[in-house]
């Protein structure tokens, strides 16, 4: 009977055993699927601009004038490119320094505290829905950027804020992780050496944790980079390339999600779209790529 049951154990074991490996490689192999599967997709409705419509590399990336309904139709996509760009780093500019010393604050500074008032405010940002931010970047920012400085109020300066509080919590969340990952011994010995509370921060802590905090700026731009609805409602979408931060202008996200519905599937239109999405998907890998690369040297 004993040897009975060990057996009935030792089967069920094997059993629950090759389930779990089957059912993750289930998931595995659906992953890999649907990744590559989208990458084909973006890819093969990306470069049908220029295989089946015959435009040139040159007309889409270095052209400034987007008239698809003209006579004849131009589509330059480099405002698009260039409003992406800006307002993507101009939001990392902004949200960097805020985040580090949001950081500093609650791992460094005053850790109970910022741990039970700032950290659950700074992830509340997370969830809130990004009409939300467009609505109140309409609201307030917009009408104070148009009362202070010339123009309308709409442009980068107006997306890149609101992007600048949508990214915090992600940027945020990082440099919090890093900091407190950070060997207690590195800085008892600045202490032991004689140096202050902010010399410790500022030569030997920061410097330490550079890398995974440029971790979290990367992962912030590429949320910014494609961020759409929130940059949609300030930035003007006006499709040219603008001479100043308050002047109108117009990012990828924009042009796809104000273009795409108004467009014939497989018109020369619709296929310049899937060429902007293809491009949204690339500087994501971009980005996935910076992102790796900081962390091998973070662990070096």
């Amino acid at each position: 009977m004993a040897q009975s049951r060990e057996k009935r154990k030792i089967k069920q074991h094997i059993i629950e055993e090759w389930t779990g490996k089957v059912f993750t490689s289930l998931c595995i192999v659906l992953l890999v699927v649907t990744i590559f599967s989208l990458v084909y997709f973006v890819a093969t409705k990306g470069f049908s601009s220029f295989i089946k419509d015959g435009i040139s590399f040159g007309e889409i990336f270095g052209g400034t004038k987007w008239k698809p309904d003209g006579e004849p139709p131009l589509f330059g996509a480099l405002p698009f490119i260039i409003g992406s760009f800006s307002t993507s780093i101009l939001a990392a500019l902004i949200s960097a320094p805020l985040s580090i010393c949001a950081a500093l604050f609650m791992v460094e500074i005053m850790p109970k505290v910022g741990r039970k008032f700032l950290q659950p405010a700074i992830e509340l940002l997370a969830g809130i829905p990004s009409v939300v931010y467009g609505f109140v970047g309409l609201s307030v920012i917009v009408p104070l950027y148009r009362d202070i400085f010339p123009g309308q109020g709409l442009g980068i300066a107006a997306g890149a804020s609101v992007l600048s509080v949508m990214i915090l919590p992600t940027m945020t969340s990082i440099a919090t992780d890093a900091l407190a990952a950070l060997p207690p011994g590195l800085k008892e010995g600045s202490y032991a050496l004689g140096a202050t509370r902010w010399q410790t921060l500022a030569r030997t802590v920061i410097p330490t944790t550079l890398p995974a905090l440029m971790t979290g700026v990367v992962l912030g731009m590429a949320r910014a980079f494609g961020e759409a609805l929130a940059v949609q409602m300030v930035i003007g979408n006006a499709p040219h390339i603008p001479h100043s931060l308050f002047e109108s202008t117009s990012t990828l996200t924009s042009a796809i999600t104000l273009s795409m519905g108004n467009t014939v599937m497989g018109s020369t239109q619709n296929n310049v779209l899937w060429t902007l999405a293809l491009i949204l998907m690339l500087m994501t890998f971009v980005f996935v790529f910076i992102v790796r690369w900081l962390e091998r040297r973070a662990n070096r």
